[in-house]
């Protein structure tokens, strides 16, 4: 496996033996590649033409591991909505940690890749379907300019799982900066392992927040930095439209990058309280409640921290609270210049939060979709359709554009910079995955994820994938975990 170009240097594999299980994928009968993201593997500087689809497909189903590789599972609790449980990676192996050409330091995981003993009676293993669709999702993020976990490559086990029926098998390579999560803390909180925690959150300053380290405080550094990097990360989500569906504290990373795509989806029209998940019944993980989940996250990450933020108790509280309870003024500053950049306004001014809610009060009670309104309204050419039904908040806004410094081919050049004119519609994405597990036709996933690859271009790539659902695509549309 060598000349594929792996440089594996596996750090978290010499952290204490309690912190995971070491142990082999378990095999699988007939792995057959279905996806590789080339442009991602040069990135990581593999080079995957040394070798024929038959022998990748060995090495990226864990039949052959490759060299360096110290294949290991993690230990990890979590809060599933709101409920504690011990839990730990049930169907992934953490290969090891490729080091890229430029120095980058990348977790390399088979999801799907069979027993563990964090497995909690499952089967270990994953379908054809939820591996694809994660692949699509994570790499449009990466598209948008989110923070992502990334999709190398998808391989057909030939094998079935059992669900609500039976489904082809596949395995996911994903790529992560870590996998160290909330949940990793909350493991070690729970053992009451003080030691260890302190082990873990030197370990994560140094791999994820290097310029944080040398404080006196390195627990509270920690905490700090985590909690503007998932800050900014649910301000890019609310940006495009994007519900995770499942953030559980065991999906929430330490790196700051999105994690987990099984019910994950985008808003078609806009509605605060939008929800797609079969799973979540009351709602926990609407799209308006985002930001007040990633808080509540954020707390038990303070809590579990709270033996290393000061030997006094009260002290620790204190220190915890000061840092969280920031949360949601540092979270609505963000909020509002993210919805001024979406507007074209380069400086906020009186009467821009008005502007704002506005038009999202207009978009929520017209059922207008929330990609499409704001990349018309980042067209200067021609009048959008909807507006007589919004003409007065369109003077007010074109009188406020007037009023800055900047020429209007700045403002809608910046502002179709942060406006998609595509993202990864629910209706084509479920279309592609379709095809590819009915038909074994991999052309519309192929298709899609190269127009996902530039979604802010009005190219002909993308113009198939610009046109919202018909309302019969939307209603009653659900997400499933995959699981």
């Amino acid at each position: 496996m060598g000349e594929v170009g792996w440089c594996f240097d596996n750090s978290y594999g010499r952290l204490p033996a309690h912190f995971y299980a070491r142990l082999a994928p378990v095999p699988v009968a007939q792995p057959r590649l279905v996806l590789c993201n080339d442009a991602l593997a040069q990135q990581m500087g593999l080079d995957f033409s040394q070798v024929d689809a038959h022998t990748l497909a060995q090495q990226l189903s864990g039949n052959q591991l490759p060299t360096g590789a110290e294949p290991l599972a993690q230990a990890y609790a979590g809060h599933q909505f709101g409920h504690f449980t011990m839990l730990g990676d049930g169907r992934a192996i953490v290969l090891g940690e490729h080091l890229t050409p430029s120095g980058q330091r990348l977790d390399v995981q088979l999801k799907g890749s069979g027993r563990t003993p964090f497995s909690r009676n499952g089967d270990g293993r994953a379908a054809l379907g939820p591996m694809l669709r994660e692949y699509i999702i994570s790499e449009a993020m990466h598209g948008l300019g989110i923070a992502t976990t990334r999709s190398l490559a998808v391989v057909a086990t030939g094998e079935v799982v059992m669900r609500e029926e039976p489904l082809a098998g596949a395995i996911l390579t994903r790529v992560a900066a870590s996998h160290v999560r909330v949940g990793s803390f909350q493991y070690l909180a729970m053992r009451e392992d003080e030691a260890g925690l302190a082990q873990l959150a030197a370990y994560t300053l140094a791999r994820h927040y290097p310029e944080r380290q040398g404080g006196d405080n390195p627990a509270l550094e920690l905490l700090k930095g985590v909690l503007q990097r998932q800050l900014s990360l649910v301000v890019a989500w609310m940006r495009v439209g994007f519900i995770h569906g499942v953030m559980n504290t065991d999906n929430t990373t330490l790196s700051g990058e999105t994690i987990d795509y099984g019910p994950c989806a985008f808003m078609d029209h806009y509605h605060k309280d939008t929800v797609f998940s079969s799973i979540d019944h009351a709602g926990r993980y609407r799209y308006g409640n985002q930001p007040r989940m990633i808080r509540w996250n954020l707390a038990r990450l303070a809590e579990a921290l709270l033996p290393l933020l000061h030997p006094k108790p009260n002290k620790a509280i204190a220190l915890a609270e000061e840092v969280v309870f920031a949360f949601d003024d540092r979270y609505t500053a963000s909020w509002r210049e993210m919805m001024a950049h979406k507007l074209g306004l380069f400086e906020l001014q009186d009467g821009d939060d008005a502007l704002m809610e506005q038009l999202l009060t207009w978009m929520q009670q017209s059922q207008a979709d929330y990609t499409q309104t704001f990349r018309q309204l980042s067209t200067p050419a021609g009048s959008p359709p909807w507006l007589a039904s919004l003409e007065p908040w369109w003077q007010q806004w074109q009188a406020r554009l007037a009023r800055q410094a900047q020429p209007l081919e700045r403002v809608y050049a910046r502002m179709q910079q942060v406006n998609p004119a595509i993202i990864p519609r629910n209706h084509r994405v479920e279309a592609a995955l379709q095809a590819a597990t009915e038909a074994g036709d991999l052309a519309p996933v192929r298709q899609l994820v190269a127009a996902l690859q530039d979604p802010y271009h009005d190219g002909v790539a993308q113009q198939a994938y610009v046109t919202p659902p018909a309302p019969a695509q939307v209603a009653h549309y659900q997400t499933f975990c995959g699981t």
